[in-house]
C-alpha cells in the first residue's frame, strides 16, 4: 500500500517536536517519491489540519502554526497525532482535548473509514481515548505509561509499535523513528534509510508489530 494524503493533526498546546518531527521526515519522503523514476505515483501529500476549522493553533511553548484545512477537508488516510501537556497536565494539551472529547470522537470517526491513526508520544493517551488501544500492543510517553496499564491496551516495551490501522510510540524524538518506519512499511527500507540520511538522524528501535 501506498499513502495519497497524510495528515498530522495540530490542536492547541500539542509538543512541538511530536508534530515537526514526522511532518518533516514525511514530507521529504514525499518529495523524494515524487522526484524519483521509481514508477511510483508521484508521492503523497503532506498537511497540517485541526479537528476543526481553525485556521491555526498554538504548541506547548508558544510556536503557532497554521493549519492547512480540517481534517474533513484533507480526507487523510494516514492521520499522524501529536500529544503535549499530558503528564504536567497543563491547561491546553493532549488531556484537555481527550476531557472534551472532539478529538476522540474525530479519531474514532477516522479509523471507522478506514484511515490509519499513529499517536506519537501521549497522543497515543488520544488515540486510547478513541477506543483504538483496547486489546492491542501499544506504547507511549515514559510519564504516562503507568496510565496506559491502566487501561484496556496491551502495553509493550518498543520505541515504535504497529498494531496495523493503529500505531503508537515513546515520547518526542520516538516521532521521527514512527514517520521513518511508516515509510518503510508503505514503500521500502531504501527510501526511509534515505530520509534518515537527510535529517541526520540515527534510527532506533525496537519496532513491535505485524507485518504489513
Amino acid at each position: 500500500m501506498s499513502l495519497s494524503h497524510a495528515g498530522v493533526l495540530v490542536y492547541e498546546g500539542f509538543e512541538p517536536l511530536d508534530a515537526v518531527g514526522p511532518y518533516e521526515v514525511l514530507s521529504i519522503g514525499a518529495d523524494r517519491l515524487a522526484g524519483s523514476d521509481s514508477g511510483t505515483d508521484a508521492g503523497f501529500e503532506v498537511s497540517l489540519c485541526t479537528a476543526d476549522m481553525a485556521e491555526d493553533a498554538t504548541a506547548a511553548y508558544g510556536m503557532t502554526v497554521a493549519s492547512h484545512g480540517s481534517v474533513a477537508d484533507i480526507d487523510p488516510d494516514l492521520l499522524v497525532v501529536p500529544g503535549g501537556g499530558w503528564n504536567g497536565r497543563a491547561e491546553t494539551g493532549a488531556r484537555v482535548e481527550a476531557e472534551r472529547g472532539v478529538v476522540p470522537d474525530l479519531l474514532a470517526e477516522q479509523a471507522a473509514a478506514g484511515t490509519t491513526v499513529a499517536g506519537v508520544c501521549t497522543g497515543g493517551m488520544l488515540l486510547e481515548r478513541a477506543g483504538l488501544l483496547e486489546g492491542r500492543p501499544a506504547v507511549t510517553h515514559a510519564g504516562a505509561l503507568e496510565e496506559l496499564r491502566g487501561t484496556d491496551a496491551e502495553v509493550v516495551e518498543a520505541r515504535v509499535v504497529d498494531a496495523g490501522d493503529v500505531l503508537t510510540c515513546g515520547g518526542v524524538t520516538a516521532g521521527l523513528d514512527l514517520a521513518l518506519y511508516l515509510l518503510e512499511r508503505e514503500y521500502d527500507t531504501d527510501l526511509a534509510e534515505a530520509v534518515a540520511r537527510v535529517v541526520e538522524h540515527e534510527r532506533r528501535g525496537p519496532v513491535h508489530g505485524t507485518e504489513s
